[in-house]
C-alpha cells in the first residue's frame, strides 16, 4: 500500500466508537507523515511508545498527577493505531508485530487501570481499591478475550456480529480514563469501565450464540 492511501484505506471495520470519531483522523495523519520520512519507524517501535504512554499513566495516576495521566492514556491511545497503519503503509504488517502489539496493550492497560485505582483509594481505602482494580482489569481482560475467541470461534469479528456496536473496544476504555483523569475522577471511571465492560460482553455473548446457531458455526 502507498503512502498516499486515503484514510478509509487505513481504517478497520472492528474499530470502536472513538476509534472512527477521534482516533482515526488524527492517527491516520501522523501515520502518512511518518511513512514519508527516508526512514519511518519501525512498528514495533511505535506499539513500545503507544504503550509506554499508557502505563505512564499508572504512576501519574498513583501520585495524584489524574490529568497528565488521562492525556497520557489517551496520546497513547491514538498512537496505538499509528503502528498498524505504518505498518500496512510500508508493507510491514506481521503475526509477530501483531502478537506484541497485544500483550503490550494488556500490560499497559492493567498498568493504567492500577494506578487509576491507587489514586481512587483516598475514598474506597485500601480494600475497596483493590476491588474495583480487579473488576476493571476483569472487564478489560474479558472484552479482549471475547473478541479474540469470539472470532475464532464464529469465523466472524464480534463487533461485526449483531446490531450492539463496539461500545466497549480499547479505544472506548481508554478514552473513559482520560476523561475521568481530567476530570479528577478515577473511580468514576474505573466503575464505567467496569459496568461497560461486563455489559458487552453479556450482551455480545448472547448475540454471538445468535449468530453461531443461525450460521452453523457451532
Amino acid at each position: 500500500m502507498s503512502s498516499s492511501g486515503s484514510r478509509g484505506s487505513l481504517t478497520k471495520p472492528t474499530d470502536g466508537l472513538v476509534s472512527r470519531l477521534l482516533n482515526r483522523r488524527i492517527s491516520t495523519r501522523i501515520s502518512k507523515w511518518l511513512a514519508r520520512r527516508r526512514r519511518p519507524p519501525s512498528p514495533d517501535a511505535v506499539s513500545v511508545v503507544a504503550a509506554w504512554l499508557v502505563a505512564a499513566a499508572g504512576p501519574l495516576f498513583a501520585s495524584g498527577h489524574t490529568a497528565l495521566a488521562g492525556v497520557a492514556v489517551q496520546l497513547g491511545s491514538i498512537l496505538d493505531g499509528v503502528d498498524g497503519e505504518i505498518a500496512r503503509l510500508t508493507g510491514r504488517a506481521s503475526r509477530v508485530g501483531a502478537l506484541l502489539d497485544t500483550v503490550l496493550d494488556r500490560l499497559a492497560d492493567i498498568a493504567a487501570i492500577f494506578g487509576a485505582s491507587l489514586a481512587a483509594a483516598t475514598s474506597l481505602g485500601p480494600t475497596g481499591a483493590a476491588a474495583i482494580a480487579a473488576a476493571a482489569v476483569s472487564a478489560d481482560l474479558l472484552v479482549t478475550y471475547l473478541h479474540a475467541v469470539g472470532e475464532k470461534l464464529a469465523g466472524k469479528h464480534p463487533a461485526l456480529v449483531g446490531r450492539l456496536p463496539n461500545i466497549a473496544g480499547r479505544d472506548v476504555r481508554l478514552f473513559t480514563l482520560f476523561l475521568a483523569g481530567v476530570a479528577g475522577q478515577p473511580l468514576a471511571g474505573l466503575a464505567a469501565i467496569t459496568l461497560l465492560g461486563y455489559a458487552y460482553t453479556v450482551l455480545k455473548t448472547i448475540e454471538l450464540l445468535r449468530y453461531m446457531e443461525k450460521s452453523g458455526a457451532g
